[in-house]
């Protein structure tokens, strides 16, 4: 998630989508390696929807099953889909030649157009390739914005990982934090790895990478009270998702440390721990935007030709930080799921 990228980070102004009741059919099926995976639509029915011909997006991510920053990014594109009269397909897959495997299902479904996201890059060159070769254009969010341009992809919307990490590094100076550890929950995920090195980066006190396996939160708690329990020089736990740091919330209990944790991304559940004190902030990169602005920008596209960043930069969605200060001004959104 990052070259390509202006150095410096902004936010894109809110986007206001029309009210719309979408109607929702869901089908969901195992992989051949056994993660599951789901294979959602959702059909646009809308008063105020576009007058456009129906369009038929696929939107192909990398989430696990139970993560509920997916479910942000969804409702966003579901907004978009449900305004423009978009036929949104849904799926997903945190196993990168199974994610492949989708793209090549939407390919061969002919759709319109597709959006995806890009954790493991060079696993999905070549099926991407593929869909420029049939003419389907490709837009990227969330993951792999310093290999959108490289993977010939027309716009994406997203943060840019290294700065992200390297804004939380400095905000870790701001606190006077003397040593922290960066939880990875996925191995080979690029973003995550970035986000870590940015925060070593401008950290200027200790940073240390401890590897999780996030599709196993009690193994999470475990290996992060183990940690704690081990170092209590610690005084920092910077988590790369709303769920770890709430886990490490009970890390911290369990271990008996005095450690502050921080994060990056939101969930309503974590916004109450901001307002609480249990957690310090968090780095929002506004996924429910990512989701709307890639779905939009492939109606856009379609119907008038355009191209946001004008195909040569990524639209930025973060990073902005949520604490004390502002939590109530995102806190309603958050309940709503859309934050």
């Amino acid at each position: 998630m990052d070259s390509s990228s202006p150095s410096r980070s902004s936010r894109i102004a809110p986007v206001v989508a029309m009210a719309a009741a979408v109607a929702l059919t869901l089908a969901g099926c195992s992989s051949s390696s056994g993660g599951k995976k789901s294979e959602e639509s959702a059909d646009g029915a809308s008063a105020g929807k576009a007058s456009t011909p129906q369009m038929t997006v696929a939107l192909v991510t990398h989430q696990s099953p139970g993560d509920t920053f997916w479910d942000i990014v969804r409702k966003g594109a579901e907004a978009a889909a449900a305004k423009d009269n978009v036929k949104l397909v849904y799926s997903a897959d945190p196993n990168a030649g199974n994610q492949a495997n989708l793209i090549q299902n939407a390919i061969d479904q002919k759709v319109d157009g597709i959006a995806v996201t890009l954790a493991k890059p060079d696993a999905l060159k070549d099926v991407i390739a593929k869909a420029k070769t049939a003419k389907i254009p490709v837009v990227g969010l969330n993951s792999g914005v310093s290999e959108w341009k490289n993977l010939g992809l027309m716009e994406f919307f997203g943060q840019d990982e290294t700065v992200a990490g390297e804004a939380l590094g400095n905000r870790l100076n701001s606190e006077g934090a003397k040593k922290a550890v960066c939880v990875i929950q996925e191995q080979g995920n690029i973003g995550l790895t970035q986000r870590c090195a940015g925060v070593k980066k401008t950290f200027s006190g200790t940073t240390e990478t401890l590897y999780v396996n996030g599709t196993d939160m009690p193994s999470v708690k475990s290996t992060i009270t183990a940690k704690l329990s081990q170092d209590k020089a610690i005084d920092y736990v910077v988590t790369l998702g709303a769920p770890y740091a709430l886990t490490a919330v009970q890390s911290k209990a369990d271990a008996g440390s005095k450690a502050k944790i921080a994060t990056f991304d939101l969930n309503k559940d974590l916004t109450s721990a901001i307002d609480k004190g249990t957690i310090e902030f968090a780095v929002d990169q506004q996924p429910y935007l990512q989701g709307y602005l890639a779905i939009d920008s492939l109606w856009l596209y379609k119907n008038n030709g355009n191209y946001m960043g004008g195909g040569e930069q990524p639209v930025l969605t973060g990073p902005a930080f949520v604490d004390k200060t502002n939590v109530d001004a995102v806190a309603s959104f958050a309940a709503k799921g859309t934050r």
